[in-house]
């Protein structure tokens, strides 16, 4: 990868696997999850449904925030719902590990939209310094650039109303909020 000077794990998009692939690649590790580990995390959410709510229903993957929360967790991690009325500025970037964005669209038919909203889960990660995005639809991970230019990223892609950030941060920095800057 141009101007990188270290190996970046990067997953490809397979079926509707973005969150595996977007665990996997935040983590910076092939083996963190695969879709089986994923999928017992949907029938520990819901151990009583014939139908789990939190995955497709042809099992194909699409896995909702909650597996993402519950996989994270099991590897010591916590998850931010980020406010997204609020100023990415403050956010203390040297205390997050990484970033989880969901981004809804509706499916179309050509020129036709259809009445059904599908997810996309892609991850961002700080990597010696240059922040990458690792949208696993992307065939190599796209460099960002430094912390302004990663701020500024942010700032776009939150003024979608379909999107949603999530912070990974320690369990410690979570329940101190110290992901978050004073004024």
């Amino acid at each position: 990868m141009e101007g990188a000077n270290c190996e970046i794990y990067h997953e490809k998009q397979r079926w509707e696997l973005c969150a595996l692939h977007t665990l996997n690649n935040v983590l910076q590790d092939k083996e963190a999850f695969t879709k089986k580990d994923l999928d017992e995390i949907c029938i520990n959410l819901s151990p009583d449904k014939f139908i789990n709510p939190h995955r497709s229903f042809l099992g194909l993957g699409n896995y909702d925030v909650n597996v993402i929360m519950a996989a994270l967790q099991s590897k010591g991690l916590s998850c931010v719902w980020f406010d997204k009325r609020r100023d990415v500025n403050f956010l203390d970037l040297s205390n997050i590990k990484g970033f989880i964005i969901n981004n809804q669209y509706s499916l179309g038919l050509g020129f036709v939209k259809l009445p059904v909203k599908r997810n996309h889960w892609f991850g961002i990660r700080e990597i010696n310094g240059v922040y990458y995005n690792l949208d696993s639809k992307f065939s190599t991970p796209s460099k960002i650039g430094n912390k302004s230019e990663f701020i500024n990223f942010l700032q776009e892609q939150l003024k979608g109303g379909d999107r949603e950030l999530l912070l990974i941060v320690n369990p410690s920095v979570e329940q101190e909020s110290r992901w978050w800057k004073e004024h």
